[in-house]
């Protein structure tokens, strides 16, 4: 490891019992929160998400202003569950409707720029079981106390079923080896594709998203190289537990993320932007192909419709 990262490890890591709730409120003054539900068929865990943030950062203390569950075209009851809970909720296909929308969590976590007004913008995934509301405190609280900071990762103990820390396992396999090759100054982050991370609204409108599963991977870098590593953080907010997908979609995730890393190496284009899998059916192996995820969406700033609301 770099000795500049070392460094950078005792100066910006965290943990979320370091800033108490009555220390960030009055750190507040009259800075805007705004947190970010993506949610795509997620009716079992969005509500007790939402009533949590509310019972505990919006109605105990005046942390929260804006909650803001993003409905991505659920099918189940989604929307409903959010609603009820005290979210407002937003469908993608709603805002800046002159783009057609595409599918994938980086398309709405862009979306979501125009669907808030908060200067600090707090992204948690809507699938987390057993919820603590130190996912949003403690990532939110450097962006309040430290002028210095603009992006705050998540980092916690990541389960599989009973197994301690075997979760990730995209992380291990594909998004670690890529940034210590790549981008050794990122090798501290513990849970670099964690999806509950924080950051000043000023940086997320200069950076390109991408649309699906290499979201987090390209902010990450992206912000790297936009405002530095000691403008990043990271903060443990101790254990998170979440659905886990089958191995399938986790290559599907995999060949996104080095997609994403492929193009910031060398802002290049891939050969042939699908990827075969296979399954076993009633004949034998099944190859079934998926196309990987090609688009980004440029830094909010250069849409026209975001530079009207910041104008008006």
């Amino acid at each position: 490891m770099l000795d500049e990262v070392e460094r950078w490890l005792t100066r910006r890591s965290w943990s979320a019992a370091d800033r108490p709730l009555d220390r960030l409120t009055a750190a507040k003054r009259c800075t805007k929160v705004s947190v970010v539900l993506p949610a795509l068929n997620e009716e079992a865990t969005v509500g007790d998400i939402v009533v949590a943030i509310r019972r505990d950062l919006m109605e105990a203390v005046p942390l929260v202003d804006e909650l803001v569950v993003v409905d991505s075209g659920s099918t189940d009851r989604t929307a409903e569950v959010a609603a009820k809970a005290g979210a407002r909720v937003v469908h993608r296909d709603t805002i800046l409707r002159r783009i057609p929308a595409l599918p994938g969590k980086g398309e709405v976590l862009w979306r979501s720029l125009l669907a808030t007004s908060g200067e600090i913008v707090c992204f948690v995934d809507a699938d987390l079981k057993d919820f603590s509301t130190d996912f949003v405190s403690g990532i939110v609280g450097p962006l309040l106390t430290e002028p210095d900071v603009h992006f705050v990762k998540a980092m916690y103990d990541r389960p599989l079923g009973a197994a301690p820390g075997q979760g990730g396992r995209v992380t291990e396999l594909v998004a670690r080896p890529l940034l210590n090759l790549h981008w050794p100054q990122l090798a501290g982050f513990v849970q670099p594709l964690g999806g509950e991370y924080a950051a000043r609204r000023s940086l997320l409108e200069r950076l390109p998203f991408p649309v699906g599963y290499g979201v987090e991977l390209g902010l990450l870098v992206d912000a790297l190289q936009t405002v530095g590593l000691d403008a990043l953080a990271q903060v443990d907010v101790g254990s998170r537990r979440h659905r886990h997908q089958d191995g399938l979609a986790l290559g599907r995730m995999a060949a996104a993320i080095y997609r994403t890393a492929q193009l910031r190496l060398s802002r290049g284009h891939l050969v042939r932007p699908e990827l075969t899998q296979f399954e076993r059916g009633p004949d034998g192996f099944v190859p079934r192909t998926f196309p990987v995820d090609t688009e980004e969406r440029p830094p909010m700033r250069e849409v026209a419709e975001y530079e009207a609301r910041r104008a008006a």
